[in-house]
């Protein structure tokens, strides 16, 4: 359950830790939830690393499955059919003087898709490994007896390290998990952005396809001719392909603006999924249970507490409880009514492939007084503005404990199956579920 990667820093500590240089922003490294994983870039003005008088006494890593093959059956229908497309012009192919670029396409049987369908590829096998060996050396004096996952099973690989109680969701008890809320709101529509009746991706994706099928059909011969479905599924061919085998032909047929839109595309879904435009704040009523359980955890002062939780789920994880946090909200709200450049909701920063969300409690003896939390997500310091209440907290990018509760009374104030809950979820005594996409982000 991402645990080899996770725990093997149990035998491998010996190994020197190297850490991330930052990328450079280039459109590959911007593709949305499909993003391979990458460092967060520091754009957030704040100090990466607390004074020297402070200790960090306890972690809560909540870590989503490394890069994988294309989710559910619409993603890979939509490659296939660009493969049959290419199939079937063959001959035409062949013939044509195409730009260079393009011209993989001639060689051999053209371009083939050699996808494994929601399974962890050998990169994110080794991004999982590394983030392992990384956490461990990076807090060496904490340990647990107890990890905690989703049950898909794409983020199991390797043998299971003896002596931990190694547990899914399933085990929980109580009505709703923190990791997948989503199984217990059975009244929200899942497939809310992709739905042509309800069109927040959607729209986007009709204004923008049609103008790179255009481009594309005049450079290929007569005989070859794209759909948006085929130019949608060369997209996600760029994006899947990466995560696979870290190079792809597609990548490079298209332009950087062209891959910014699809980024685009797979913001919105994301944030009319578990974001700030599902209806009756769905997305964060769901969010709330991870706000809870970390405040919860961070409040525990008994001798029993724990000082480490290792727990394994999905970028709707992560990003509802982002959301219920009101952390990267946009205002005005992204729309499909035009690309948002300067956004703060970005999937490709907060959730790429083996996104790492670290919260850290931490006490200082001068620079800061009482209980401390910050977060670090994908390395970089990510700032708690909407409770940060000092030119420390600002400095920093954290706040106290007691600021971050009272910032977060909207998640605090939520009980599962009371009128909040019920209007964005429906009935409580249902548990749905879910088999559609986003159970298998």
């Amino acid at each position: 359950m991402f645990i080899q990667g996770i725990l093997n820093w149990l035998t491998l500590a010996s190994l020197t830790f190297n850490s991330h240089k930052h990328e450079d922003d280039d459109p590959l490294k911007r593709l949305g939830n499909l993003t391979p994983y990458r460092v967060a870039p520091a754009s957030h003005k704040v100090e990466a690393e607390l004074p020297d008088n402070c200790s960090v006494d306890r972690v809560m890593l909540m870590h989503r499955h490394g890069s994988r093959g294309p989710a559910g059956t619409e993603e890979m229908d939509l490659i296939n059919s660009l493969v049959q497309t290419l199939r079937n012009g063959h001959d035409a192919l062949q013939d044509a003087y195409l730009p260079e670029n393009l011209r993989f396409l001639q060689t051999g049987k053209g371009y083939e898709s050699h996808l494994d369908p929601e399974n962890l590829t050998i990169i994110g096998r080794q991004q999982l490994f590394n983030h392992g060996v990384e956490f461990g050396l990076k807090y060496p004096s904490f340990t647990t007896e107890t990890l905690l996952s989703s049950t898909t099973q794409r983020g199991r690989f390797g043998r299971e390290v003896e002596g931990k109680d190694l547990r899914t969701v399933d085990d929980i008890p109580g009505p709703v998990s923190w990791i997948t809320p989503w199984t217990s709101c059975p009244g929200l529509d899942w497939h809310y952005a992709s739905k042509a009746s309800k069109p927040v991706a959607n729209e986007w994706s009709t204004s923008y396809l049609p103008n790179i099928t255009k481009r594309l059909n005049d450079l290929l011969p007569y005989g070859v001719s794209l759909t948006d479905d085929n130019t949608h599924g060369a997209l996600y061919a760029c994006a899947y392909d990466l995560a696979a085998g870290e190079e792809s032909p597609w990548c490079d047929v298209f332009y950087a603006n062209e891959l910014a839109d699809f980024e685009y595309e797979l913001d919105l879904i994301m944030v009319a999924s578990v974001g700030y435009l599902v209806s009756n704040d769905a997305g964060r009523v769901m969010g709330s249970v991870f706000v809870k359980e970390l405040i919860n955890r961070f409040s525990n002062t008994s001798e029993e507490a724990q000082s480490l939780y290792l727990e394994f789920g999905h970028d709707a994880t992560i990003m509802a409880a982002m959301a219920a946090m009101n952390l990267n909200r946009d205002e005005p709200p992204l729309s499909s009514d035009g690309l948002r450049q300067h956004r703060r909701f970005r999937t490709s920063y907060q959730t790429p492939f083996a996104a790492q969300m670290i919260w850290e409690s931490f006490t200082c003896k001068e620079s800061f007084d009482g209980p401390q939390i910050r977060l670090v997500l994908n390395e970089e310091t990510y700032p708690l503005r909407t409770c940060a209440e000092t030119k420390q907290d600002r400095r920093f990018g954290t706040c106290s404990l007691d600021a971050f509760i009272r910032a977060n009374q909207f998640s605090t104030d939520i009980e599962f199956g009371d009128d909040t809950w019920q209007a964005a979820c429906g009935a409580h005594s249902e548990v749905l579920n879910v088999q559609g996409w986003l159970l298998k982000v």
